[in-house]
């Protein structure tokens, strides 16, 4: 088994990344590192599709996923029971695209036969959980209600969590009930309706993305991420992960105390984002920009537009494929940036942007303006290139020559179109 090497070079094609997040993103203290979100925003750049895979409740994913700067795209949480598409624009922040519901009561029978006393809870989903009793602090995400244990028994839900000493001791006979039994820890096991899984969860999410199987990598570190493991092209355990999580691996990288997620999330990243001394604004151009040439040569803009104020309310590449402008990747670190900011990390990054025909010959330009009552943002684009995307191969389709980006004294203002 290989160890994920930190400077593996993958090829420029989008791939899907499955993220389990305690022990893999978040430690024992639920604490983010600041190189784990910039790694995170760093892959977005190239392109690529990162999904949140948890045993989390629905409401623990959100908050996670929002410190995580993830408000966007796909998750899996409740070990597989729950897909979300996530999304700023939706109500609490997401839709829940698919929910697998199980009859709870016939593994609440068993687990309070075999363990009196045993605390019982039931995902409510997007709001906390229905308890027997309370769950001592930091155990659930959420706030819970305590219920009468007849009133647990009865409806479809989406996962059960049961506490008790010892519990995992009883999972063979827990999964006599016929639901998915997933232990976690010696005292505590997950249940969510038979045939689901992470793993199961994610095929779904990967055919509607349109990613190929061998674009598919996952990282984890628990019992519940083995069929995550062994479904991804690329599964990688944290170093701290039990024998039988490595053994479902094809790689291990290290332990989260030694942000082991890092590395594999780099090696997805071109190598020029790597450079020493970029800040996360020039690293992330240098991410988008080098992926979209590499992926199709021709046309890189970056489109920009403000909100209220002179920041930037967003900032993205886009790229001409067959005549149409198609999103590249986010850049999360132009956000709260300005126009100049953005001139300055793409310099910064060794960046260049074309003349000609299709270059407009200006450093940037507004596409379209502010239209006060729609609330309509004014929008920008800075046409960039690499410098390794030569004039000649550039010229054969649409005449380009090159540039450097212009000095420091000849930036343009933030909010008007500067000719060159």
């Amino acid at each position: 088994m290989e160890t994920a090497p930190a400077n593996t070079i993958i090829a420029p094609t989008t791939h899907m990344i499955a993220l389990d997040i305690d022990g893999t993103l978040v430690d024992r203290d639920n604490k983010i590192p600041t190189e784990t979100v910039q790694a995170l925003e760093l892959v977005r750049a190239s392109g690529h599709q990162v999904v949140l895979a948890t045993g989390r409740s629905l409401v623990g994913l959100v908050s996670i996923a929002r410190r995580l700067g993830l408000t966007q795209g796909w998750a899996v949480c409740s070990n597989g029971a729950l897909t979300v598409r996530l999304d700023p624009a939706a109500p609490s922040g997401y839709e829940v695209v698919e929910a697998r519901t199980f009859d709870a009561g016939p593994v609440i029978r068993q687990a309070s036969k075999l363990s009196p006393g045993v605390h019982v809870a039931i995902e409510e989903i997007g709001w906390g959980w229905r308890v027997n009793r309370q769950f001592a602090p930091g155990l659930l995400n959420g706030p819970q209600k305590q219920t009468p244990r007849e009133e647990l028994v009865v409806g479809q839900v989406s996962r059960v969590a049961l506490h008790a000493d010892r519990l995992t001791d009883h999972t063979e006979l827990l999964r006599g009930s016929g639901a998915t039994v997933t232990p976690a820890g010696r005292d505590w096991v997950d249940a969510t309706a038979s045939d689901t899984s992470k793993a199961i969860a994610l095929e779904r999410v990967r055919g509607l993305l349109g990613i190929a199987p061998e674009h598919t990598v996952a990282v984890g570190d628990g019992v519940n991420d083995i069929p995550m493991l062994a479904w991804a092209a690329r599964g990688v355990a944290m170093g701290q992960a039990s024998g039988a999580v490595r053994e479902a691996a094809k790689e291990i990288t290290g332990p989260i105390a030694a942000n082991g997620a890092v590395p594999v999330l780099l090696s997805l990243v071109p190598v020029q984002a790597r450079r020493p001394g970029l800040s996360p604004l020039g690293a992330q151009l240098a991410a988008a920009v080098h992926t979209a040439v590499a992926s199709a040569p021709g046309p890189v803009v970056v489109r920009v537009w403000h909100g209220s104020s002179p920041d930037l309310a967003g900032c993205e590449v886009h790229s001409l494929h067959a005549g149409e402008w198609v999103r590249q990747a986010p850049v999360p670190a132009g956000t709260a940036s300005t126009m100049r900011d953005v001139e300055r990390a793409a310099r910064e990054a060794g960046l260049a942007y074309p003349q000609g025909d299709e270059g407009r010959r200006r450093a940037h330009w507004r596409t379209a303006a502010a239209e006060t009552q729609s609330a309509r943002p004014a929008e920008f684009e800075l046409p960039l290139a690499t410098r390794c995307f030569s004039s000649a191969t550039a010229s054969s389709r649409g005449r380009w020559t090159m540039k450097p980006m212009p000095d420091e004294t000849t930036l343009g203002d933030e909010t008007t179109a500067v000719s060159t």
